[in-house]
């Protein structure tokens, strides 16, 4: 078998695999690369020594067996046999799933989560989007602390695991995306600097150097990354990648590494025949992300919103602290400018910066379905110090109209795990650090950074109580039982709505036309012939519509369609959905 490795500044580079030491030499095609054989099979356990030193994983590994620390095992994907027929599923059109496979379920593996998809494909989603599976320390974790940028965590399964799971969903008519972090590796288990300039300090990131983009050597790196992501597409069938905090990825590149990828994509997707694509964790608010390349723009093909979940989320609870300060001073108005808009901060002053920030989205150049809307994603609860969810905060009917927003909003609308139901577990930041020097870092750092904001230390989670994790898992049970139930058969009409709808999977931004009024806390909306009505007041809302002719599609509390004035009569803190015939 073919062993070969980049380490353009060792001198001497040794393979060990299977107990027998091989000394590798120098590939007279690729500079810094070296290569070699040795036998090896399906599982063989092999790592590299440089110059001498201690024996350490491929940085190309796609199995870690024993962790990040261990040594890599090499995976024949041949072995494994796909039993599903797979087209692809596009991301227009789509509804997406936020999962965590750690805390999905109480086993907190593939199989186990792949045993509770045919709720999702009854709930009538599209497509689950994992969180990160990269190999990190311990069993538990959010997984953004991950190393080995192609193998997968050993304790959810490993990669047969992994392929089981896709095989599942894609049984079930479910794409699959998945989570990667290419902007920084986590502090344990990172061997990566030993091999090469894979980091650069020449810019800096909240997590220390950033990795190399632009600097000496970053032809690989940015080889490694793409690469890795394209084997996650190839390899394991997934169907589209989310890429977690692409404004930290520091690139002065005349070709930014985010329009090298989504090159890369683009022509993988071309050469299976399936549809695939990227989308992006963007805090830049700028268009030129999503906006195709033959238009000048980076062509990902989507990107998370997090203008739309502030403005929502201050209409729902309030709250005010922070960045949603910009959006609480006129939250209706700020849900407007966002349904209509896409950016609430496209080119305004954003208090929380301290400086203007975004630029203007051109409506007639970006499809709807390139921002992604939520109410509630894996950020936005587990970075609470409690990590409560929505349900925690607000009444069941403000609830119904957070659904009811995110699921006929002119974006593509993505669910948190349990939000569908009204999950009441918490979902809260927990790690499983080995190295007792870290783990009590992370423990002691997470006590001072909500220390500022009021909290005490007895009322944040410690991180690295197993009971952390415990109370941040699914209750299967819930949904089952009230209130849960009626929320979830909530969320399943406007999935189904949504389907039958095509005005509400219309990609035109330009088509949504907004009526509010801040005092009375009601805002309606158009999209083609439906129309959308919610109304967060504690009392009922009259509100003309204009629209005499309109049936009720979904309604949380019930109500009488417009009479000949066009008024609609929305019952306190409740959501309704109309057809104009």
């Amino acid at each position: 078998m073919q062993f070969e490795v980049w380490a353009p500044q060792a001198g001497r580079v040794t393979l060990e695999c299977d107990g027998v030491t091989h000394a590798l030499e120098r590939d007279a095609r690729r500079e810094g690369w070296w290569r070699g054989e040795a036998d090896a099979r399906d599982g063989s356990r092999y790592g590299f020594s440089l110059d001498g030193g201690p024996v350490r994983p491929d940085p190309r590994s796609r199995r870690q067996p024993d962790g990040p620390d261990g040594l890599s095992a090499v995976v024949d994907h041949d072995r494994y046999d796909w039993r599903t027929p797979w087209g692809g599923r596009p991301l227009p059109g789509a509804v997406l799933y936020e999962l965590h496979v750690g805390t999905y379920t109480r086993e907190g593996t593939f199989d186990a989560a792949a045993d509770r998809l045919g709720h999702l494909a009854e709930l009538g989603v599209t497509h689950v989007e994992l969180m990160p599976v990269c190999p990190f320390p311990g069993r538990h974790g959010w997984g953004y602390e991950g190393v080995s940028l192609w193998a997968v965590h050993e304790p959810y399964g490993g990669p047969e695991g992994l392929k089981r799971f896709v095989d599942r969903a894609h049984a079930l008519g479910l794409g699959v995306v998945l989570d990667v972090v290419h902007n920084h590796l986590g502090p344990s288990g990172n061997y990566l600097p030993e091999f090469g300039p894979y980091f650069t300090d020449t810019h800096h990131t909240p997590w220390g150097s950033a990795v190399n983009l632009d600097a000496p050597g970053s032809d690989e790196v940015r080889a490694y990354l793409t690469d890795s992501a394209l084997a996650w597409l190839r390899d394991y069938r997934i169907d589209g990648l989310r890429l977690d905090a692409v404004h930290a990825l520091v690139d002065t590149r005349a070709y930014h590494f985010l329009e090298e990828l989504s090159q890369a994509v683009d022509t993988l997707a071309a050469e299976t025949g399936r549809p695939l694509f990227l989308v992006a964790e963007s805090d830049l608010n700028d268009p030129r992300v999503i906006t195709p390349r033959p238009d000048g723009g980076l062509g990902v093909h989507a990107q998370w919103n997090d203008d739309f979940h502030h403005a929502l989320h201050t209409a729902l609870t309030g709250e005010s602290q922070g960045y949603y300060a910009d959006f609480a001073r006129a939250p209706f108005a700020a849900l407007a400018k966002t349904l209509t808009g896409g950016f609430f901060h496209d080119g305004t002053y954003s208090s929380f910066r301290g400086r203007h920030h975004g630029r203007p989205l051109d409506r007639t150049r970006v499809a709807g379905h390139r921002l992604l809307g939520y109410s509630q994603t894996h950020d936005q609860v587990g970075n609470r110090a409690r990590g409560d969810r929505l349900a925690a905060l607000v009444s069941p009917g403000r609830l119904a109209v957070a659904a009811a927003l995110t699921l006929t909003a002119p974006f593509t609308p993505m669910l948190f795990m349990g939000e569908e139901w009204a999950a009441g577990t918490p979902w809260q930041f927990f790690t499983d650090h080995t190295d007792a020097a870290l783990a009590q870092a992370v423990s002691e750092g997470r006590r001072r950074e909500f220390a500022a904001h009021g909290w005490t230390a007895r009322e944040v989670p410690d991180p690295q109580d197993p009971a952390t994790r415990e109370r941040s898992c699914l209750d299967w049970s819930e949904p089952e039982r009230e209130p849960h139930a009626r929320v979830l058969d909530w969320y399943r009409r406007l999935i189904a709505v949504r389907g039958q709808q095509p005005d509400l999977t219309d990609p035109d931004l330009a088509d949504t036309k907004v009526a509010f009024d801040e005092e009375r806390r009601w805002l309606a909306f158009r999209r083609g012939d439906v129309l959308v009505a919610v109304n967060l007041a504690d009392e009922p809302a009259a509100i003309a519509l204009g629209a005499p002719h309109a049936r009720v599609l979904a309604a949380w509390e019930p109500v009488d369609a417009p009479g000949p004035d066009g008024v609609l009569h929305v019952p306190a803190e409740s959501a309704v959905v109309l057809l104009q015939d």
